[in-house]
């Protein structure tokens, strides 16, 4: 297991090479779309519409951050269950997706289209979504306002810290610590 500091520009590239374990912090820009969200997204490509951001080399954070109080960029912006995206996903990550960032285990459909697409995985602690916070310096709603928090959201971040949790070589933590602890 490594540690990477990687601007956002880098995951298109890299995202191939990171591993099941290894430690990210991110630079640059990341997208937050939820499951609404990425219903319109795919609606829009199905209809040959111009997306709300290029999915190419990108990052989405699977998060619905809630409203900044005064003197902050943004609310708490923790992770949400990413199993929600899990429909939407693999066509995303056949259109050049090249990170996802949210909390729990992925579907089949979701890992065999990151290894057809050289993409990871990774998640973000749950239930901390004010200290995610701090690593967010601006926050631009890109698309959808009419749903809210859940509106897609253009991020900067800086030394947006996330875990590799499933691999584009089907490295899987959450099948790998079952099983380094299961006992037969």
């Amino acid at each position: 297991m490594a540690h990477y500091d990687l601007k956002t520009e880098q995951l298109k590239e890299m995202a191939p090479k990171l591993r099941a374990g290894d430690t990210v912090t991110l630079t640059g820009t990341v997208y937050t779309a939820r499951d609404a969200a990425h219903k319109k997204i795919v609606a829009a490509m199905d209809a040959g519409d111009k997306l709300p951001f290029d999915l190419d080399g990108a990052a989405i954070y699977y998060a619905g951050p809630t409203p900044a109080k005064p003197g902050q960029v943004i609310g708490s912006v923790g992770p949400t269950t990413s199993g929600r995206m899990d429909p939407f996903a693999p066509r995303l990550l056949d259109a050049g997706l090249a990170c996802m960032i949210g909390k729990g285990v992925r579907g089949q459909g979701v890992q065999d289209a990151m290894a057809r697409n050289g993409a990871v995985y990774m998640v973000a602690i749950g239930g901390a979504g004010a200290a995610k916070a701090a690593s967010i310096k601006n926050v631009e709603v890109i698309a959808y306002d009419e749903l809210g928090c859940e509106s897609v959201k253009r991020l900067t971040v800086e030394n947006f810290s996330a875990i590799v949790s499933q691999d584009s070589v089907g490295g899987n933590l959450y099948t790998e610590g079952v099983a380094k602890y299961k006992k037969d």
